[in-house]
């Protein structure tokens, strides 16, 4: 920690009366040693975390902390106030003030680290010597753990070593060192000083002189077991503090606590063997537990992370009285928890489970879109367009015709576009609530689509569906009926609700704004079709297959998920694509005219940009955008908003939501859409060059730099997204 917090980056008389004003003045110090490059925006990711939940805790500690792009090294402020600033706690407000700042890509040890001393904020002897220290050079030796300061200020509190604090069991837990150390620190003398196996898999202690195997008779009964997670948005305080807080907890209760910290730098998962023996489990987080499933049919309590820092001790005993009752959180062969469960990220917070909700809807509804849009649009090609009006090709089907093989075509992908709303209703519900969700989902979204309510009663099918299943399960339910609850009881009372509000209340509103959308997309002509194909390429082009981009995308699509969509719709739809393809298409050509201007890594990236720009692969121009944002995102901006008003304005049209240069067979008025491409990859390329040609050559990498990574999804997947 010895570059992490230097006497220039501690404040012993901070005079800030608010938490934005303290964050203010320690992120001025950070900035001063150049730790921080844009104020402004570090600020900002410092606010956006602290809107996700309060960074104060009990005893006068507030720790505001973020991991912001605007860092450039992990680094450590410390700020002292004589009036105490209010940072949310319930003990008012805090006199010590530590603000972390992480890089957006801090390695795991500065982060391990990092979470030793949030772990250290829970030692009392640790805040005291803080609270007294007179300097700021002996303050931030105090925190760094310097062995002058240690000695002379506070023997017990300097910051421990870097550990793997990933797993971290008490007094006599599972498979670990550290159970064996206490005990042994507490064995009566005469006892050996190392532990038997017996001892190291829980078995308390044997007596002195007592071998292994004996005595076994007369040992005490094991202590009870507990495993717990911790987790909070940003991995980085608040999950380690609250670990700290349930290990001390767990020790004065006299049980064995192993912690899994699923925090920034990743998490070591328990041994199997340990989850297994336990007891109990606590969930202390703010964000979705990983691989929930491991944890599945033992007494669980479940609540934030900061009850788990600021009342640990009552959560211990209220596991303690739920296996005293036999009270199971969910079947020991339970479902792998939700989808937004299974893919918790460790910075996203409850706020964002919506959007990622109702993206899992929109995803496994895409592939029907692309295939049964694809297939209809094969049908015009091949059979021509009146193939819309052939009979049935159970009726009548030529095998030497090509109009039998496109009226084919074009009937398999009316019926996969059939299943659109209703699947998108039922992963809707899926994403809130797991598979009891799937059938009221379905069945919501099946009466959305008889009823005329299309795209917007699928969304709220899902929605509504997904809400009454959380709600019926919080109904308190007699053991006997547990078996058939996810069969019979949850899929009956759900269908039923959500078929009423369906048919009954919600359906007709609905279905009239759905075809008012209709009617407003198929109105529009001239200028307001060109400024619509603009901002649509702006909204494409902003974040680069982020929730923007993914709006302007699902807009498209949600146009052409029909049997028969409308020319303005086909329109909407070959704009979204271009506009798409501009800014990944546009960095591969600006280095290679300008190599010179990028680094190795960035003109490397520029090569699998060409593939990726031309599949409408938006994500091949992220690495680009993540290193020079000023430049990049305004650049790719215009040139898609040029790309998508010229697609209105030459009229192309297109059936396939997916597919790049490959689907221009199927476009309407390809030449002109490819132009369309071509003006807004020329006018972001010249003025990226521009750009970066007023600032000069791309600086070498060092040998820290971390190496160029592959161009991955936001979502963390590894996968590219399309769009």
């Amino acid at each position: 920690m010895s570059d992490m917090i230097s006497a220039d980056l501690v404040d012993l008389d901070l005079s800030a009366d608010t938490k934005e004003a303290a964050a203010r003045a320690l992120a001025e110090r950070m900035a001063a040693q150049g730790r921080v490059t844009d104020l402004e925006g570090f600020l900002a990711d410092v606010a956006a975390r602290e809107a996700q939940m309060p960074t104060g805790l009990d005893g006068g500690i507030g720790i505001p902390h973020c991991r912001s792009a605007h860092v450039t090294e992990p680094t450590l402020a410390f700020g002292r106030s004589t009036a105490g600033v209010d940072f949310g706690a319930a003990d008012g407000p805090a006199d010590l003030i530590f603000l972390i700042a992480a890089p957006a890509g801090a390695d795991d040890a500065h982060l391990t680290i990092l979470s030793a001393l949030a772990r250290q904020l829970m030692n009392a002897e640790f805040t005291a010597a803080l609270r007294s220290v007179g300097d700021p050079r002996t303050a931030a030796a105090l925190i760094r753990g310097d062995e002058a300061a240690a000695g002379e200020d506070a023997p017990s509190a300097a910051a421990p070593a870097p550990e793997d604090t990933a797993a971290v069991p008490v007094a006599a837990s599972t498979g670990t060192a550290a159970g064996s150390t206490a005990r042994a620190a507490e064995a009566p003398a005469g006892e050996t000083a190392g532990t038997s196996e017996a001892e190291a898999a829980g078995a308390p202690a044997a007596p002195a002189g007592e071998t292994a195997g004996a005595g076994d008779a007369d040992a005490p009964a094991r202590p009870f077991r507990v495993v717990a997670v911790t987790s909070c948005p940003t991995g980085i305080a608040h999950t380690y503090m609250a670990a700290e807080a349930l290990e001390n907890a767990g020790r004065e209760a006299g049980i064995e606590l192993a912690v899994e910290t699923q925090g920034s730098a990743g998490f070591t998962r328990l041994d199997p063997a340990v989850i297994a023996a336990a007891d109990g489990v606590i969930f202390a987080h703010d964000v979705p537990v990983r691989e929930k499933e491991r944890f599945a049919g033992k007494p669980t309590v479940d609540t934030g992370v900061k009850a788990g820092i600021n009342r640990p001790a009552e959560l211990v005993a209220e596991v303690r009285r739920k296996a005293a009752r036999g009270e199971v959180s969910a079947p020991a062969h339970a479902p792998a928890g939700t989808p937004v469960e299974r893919a918790g990220d460790a910075t996203e917070g409850y706020g964002t489970k919506l959007r990622t909700w109702l993206m899992s809807g929109v995803s496994y509804m895409v592939p029907f879109v692309a295939a049964g849009g694809l297939l209809i649009a094969l049908g015009f090609a091949i059979g021509g367009w009146q193939v819309n009006k052939a009979p049935s090709v159970m009726d009548h089907f030529v095998w030497t015709q090509s109009g039998s093989w496109g009226a084919l075509l074009f009937q398999i992908g009316g019926v996969a576009f059939k299943f659109l709303v209703p699947v998108l209703a039922g992963y809707i519900a899926y994403g809130m609530a797991d598979r009891p969700g799937l059938v009221p989902g379905f069945v919501g979204g099946a009466i959305a689509l008889d009823g005329n309510a299309g795209f917007l009663g699928g969304l709220a099918a899902g929605l509504i569906a997904g809400g009454v299943v959380l709600g019926i399960r919080k109904v308190p339910i007699p053991p006997v009926l547990r078996g058939i609850m996810p069969v019979v009881v949850i899929p009956l009372i759900s269908s039923a609700i959500v078929g009423f509000l369906m048919f009954v209340v919600i359906g007709k509103p609905i279905a009239s704004a759905q075809k008012g959308l209709t009617d407003w997309l198929n109105g529009l002509t001239g200028s307001n079709a060109v400024l619509l194909g603009a901002l649509l390429g702006l909204m494409m082009c902003f974040d680069l297959g982020g929730p923007v981009n993914k709006v302007a995308y699902t807009f498209a699509t949600a146009g052409i998920a029909v049997a028969q969509p409308g020319d303005s719709a086909m329109k909407i739809m070959a704009a979204v694509m271009a506009a798409g393809m501009v800014p990944p298409l546009a960095m591969a050509l600006a280095t290679t005219v300008r190599g010179r201007l990028f680094t190795p890594a960035e003109r490397e990236n520029g090569k699998a940009a060409w593939v990726l720009g031309a599949s409408f692969i938006s994500e091949g121009a992220i690495p680009f955008a993540a290193a020079d944002p000023l430049r990049v995102i305004p650049s790719a901006m215009a040139g898609g908003a040029l790309t998508g008003a010229l697609s209105m304005t030459f009229g192309a049209t297109l059936r396939a939501p997916h597919g790049g240069v490959f689907v221009v067979p199927l476009i309407g008025d390809p030449f002109l859409y490819l132009v369309a491409i071509t003006a807004g990859v020329c006018v972001t390329t010249a003025l990226v060059v521009l750009l970066k040609g007023m600032r000069g050559k791309a600086p070498e990498p060092t040998a820290t730099e971390p190496a160029a990574s592959p161009v991955t999804a936001p979502d963390g997947t590894g996968q590219p997204i399309a769009a």
